[in-house]
């Protein structure tokens, strides 16, 4: 299996980025949390979880190891595939997602596209005693200044007006505090435009 992958990245799609490993371009599906803290032509280093299909090789790759551990772990329940788990990982900070499923929070759970109110449930029966419980500190995924670019740039990547994006940003820098989570700030923005 594949671990991690370090190289330069070649190109972002609004759901993945090319990695340039070796001379070989990795195509690695990403959340756009995941997507916002990459730039065309830097260095980076994705965790990776490689699915293997009978007919695909499929590499979801993360902003850390925690990211990476939720999404596998939240595989081993009962219908829930690497779609759902990528869907999951996109919509909850694994943190959101333990706290949830600690206080049995079926409402939060189906936020998530592809989970219905049956599928939370049985998530959180089957998670509840493996999944472990919140950590209280917050680790920074990227620079401290420069969130607010960011941002801006990964809902300008999925698609969204420069006008929308810079009222998105506004809209979530109260949540910001001294040290920002640039995926957390980036899932938030995209739920107040999904709201509009």
């Amino acid at each position: 299996m594949i671990a991690f992958v370090r190289g330069q990245v070649a190109a972002l799609t609004l759901t993945s980025a090319v990695l340039e490993v070796g001379g070989v371009g990795l195509e690695v599906l990403c959340t756009p949390g995941t997507l916002a803290t990459l730039r065309p032509g830097q260095s980076a280093t994705l965790p990776t979880s490689m699915v293997v299909r009978e007919d695909s090789l499929t590499l979801f790759g993360f902003v850390d190891d925690d990211e990476k551990q939720i999404f596998e772990l939240v595989q081993t329940a009962s219908g829930v595939g690497p779609k759902v788990a990528q869907a999951i990982t996109a919509v909850l900070a694994p943190d959101d997602l333990r706290r949830a499923i600690a206080e049995e929070d079926i409402k939060t759970l189906t936020r998530v596209p592809g989970i219905g109110q049956k599928g939370a449930q049985r998530i959180i029966l089957e998670l509840k005693d493996r999944i472990g419980l919140p950590s209280t500190s917050t680790v920074p995924h990227s620079a401290q200044v420069a969130w607010r670019d960011q941002v801006h740039q990964g809902l300008v990547g999925l698609g969204w007006s420069t006008r929308d994006a810079e009222r998105a940003v506004d809209g979530v820098a109260d949540q910001a505090g001294e040290i920002p989570d640039v995926p957390a700030l980036l899932r938030a923005a995209l739920q107040t435009l999904s709201r509009r």
